[in-house]
């Protein structure tokens, strides 16, 4: 099928890069590829982006509006971070410069917090789609991930946000320690729960519980599917004992992977916090949708 778009919107992530031709605000196709941040040097993206979508492109340049980590100091171009309290998205996207005359791509910038130091890309736009789609919603945003982000949200700005490495920190224990002889692939609800209610009430002890995972294998041949669970609950727990004063008493959502954003879900709803979850896919469009409307308005 033969794709003329009228724009591409794009998220370009660390692992992946994902784009949607456009039409105004409805998708006519999507593509994704491996080529990630991590994978390229600054003159690999364009190139990357061509090998993508440039079957969407006619005669006439496209705009490209696009967020994440195509941004960053080690991405295509630099980006600077918008500091809050702000909307999360206070600027117009910046244009990168001397790009082929197939496309203008445009860049939706950060947000950044000097105390404590903070910075995050890619999930202001979530965050922004979403409160396109709700407007004068206040609460808390989760966004669970590699580097899980907890925000502030009053009056349509992020007033304040929170980053945890809880993702990175179960990938690494998971498969780069001595817990890798032991994790499964697998999965046990209440291992996950009990273990989240422990660390939750004690997260001084975690650095013990966690060694407790491999001692359980040696000793009683612990299930490796619940020996997987339960490191997943530990840090889970322990992240939101650290993140209680965002989500204790307040509306929550959580934006992300389904997957990923279900036990976030149940693990407040076990506090007694009811939160709804929301597609990362979605509110990234959203966003960008929202992006490329500011970028009308300057024309």
């Amino acid at each position: 099928m033969t794709v003329n778009a009228e724009w591409i919107s794009v998220d370009w992530g660390t692992s992946h890069l994902r784009a949607w031709a456009m039409d105004g605000t409805e998708v006519v196709a999507r593509a994704t590829s491996d080529n990630g941040m991590g994978q390229l040097s600054k003159d690999d993206f364009e190139p990357a982006l061509v090998e993508l979508v440039g079957d969407w492109c006619g005669s006439a340049p496209v705009d490209v509006v696009a967020c994440g980590m195509v941004g960053a100091r080690q991405g295509w171009f630099e980006v600077p971070y918008a500091a809050v309290p702000t909307t999360p998205m206070p600027k117009t996207p910046m244009r990168i410069p001397d790009t082929t005359d197939r496309f203008r791509v445009f860049v939706v910038p950060g947000l950044k917090q000097a105390k404590p130091a903070d910075v995050m890309r890619g999930e202001e736009t979530q965050i922004a789609g979403f409160l396109s789609l709700n407007p004068g919603w206040d609460g808390v945003i989760c966004l669970p991930g590699t580097h899980t982000k907890w925000a502030h949200i009053s009056a349509d700005e992020v007033v304040s946000f929170q980053t945890f490495m809880t993702g990175e920190l179960f990938n690494l224990l998971s498969t780069a320690s001595v817990l890798r002889h032991s994790i499964g692939d697998g999965w046990d609800q209440d291992a996950f729960a009990e273990a989240m209610d422990e660390t939750l009430s004690r997260p001084e002890r975690l650095a013990a519980r966690l060694f407790g995972l491999r001692a359980g294998d040696l000793l009683d041949g612990q299930d490796p599917d619940r020996a997987r669970a339960r490191l997943s609950g530990m840090l889970i727990g322990t992240e939101l004992a650290a993140a209680r004063p965002y989500w204790l008493g307040q509306q929550v959502a959580v934006i992300g992977a389904d997957a990923l954003a279900g036990i976030y879900v149940q693990a407040l709803a076990r506090q007694g916090v009811p939160a709804q979850a929301l597609s990362g896919t979605e509110m990234t469009l959203a966003g960008l949708i929202a992006a490329r409307m500011t970028l009308e308005t300057q024309t």
